[in-house]
């Protein structure tokens, strides 16, 4: 394993949210800083806000490739295209790994309730699974970056 996908788990088991330790540990290689990358993925963890949506490892995943990769012109449809096509490699890869994308699928509970939150909680997903997840998220970006 890289040292970044070391420093991501790290991130994450100090107490920033999954998509925070994905985000804030790639983003400076791209420009974003690490305080801008901390406040810009704080809403994503537990699947955006604990709505159990898009795991948030995979969504601050995403915006490191949007950040390397992404368009910057209306009409350069190729560099979409290419975009898109490394989104696609990044999720199978995730996917393949843990077999989801979606938070509350690849935790087996619903964070947008209190039940699932405790639930949660009592499992130790967040301290057990949850880090498997980063880790998965941030060698799968490593791969298609």
């Amino acid at each position: 394993m890289s040292e970044k996908v070391d420093a991501a788990v790290a991130c994450f088991r100090e107490g920033f949210s999954c998509s925070q330790a994905i985000l804030s540990t790639y983003g400076d290689d791209f420009g974003l800083p690490r305080e801008t990358a901390l406040r810009a993925a704080a809403v994503l963890g537990a699947g955006m806000g604990r709505l159990g949506e898009v795991c948030g490892a995979v969504a601050g995943a995403l915006i490191v490739i949007g950040l390397k990769h992404g368009h910057t012109e209306a009409t350069d449809k190729e560099t979409k295209e290419k975009n898109y096509a490394l989104v696609r490699d990044f999720a199978d890869r995730f996917r393949s790994r843990n077999g989801a994308l979606c938070c509350r699928e690849l935790l087996r509970c619903d964070l947008a309730t209190a039940e699932g939150m405790e639930t949660a909680r009592q499992k130790g997903l967040f301290t057990e699974r949850c880090p498997r997840f980063v880790r998965d998220a941030a060698l799968a970006l490593e791969e298609v970056l």
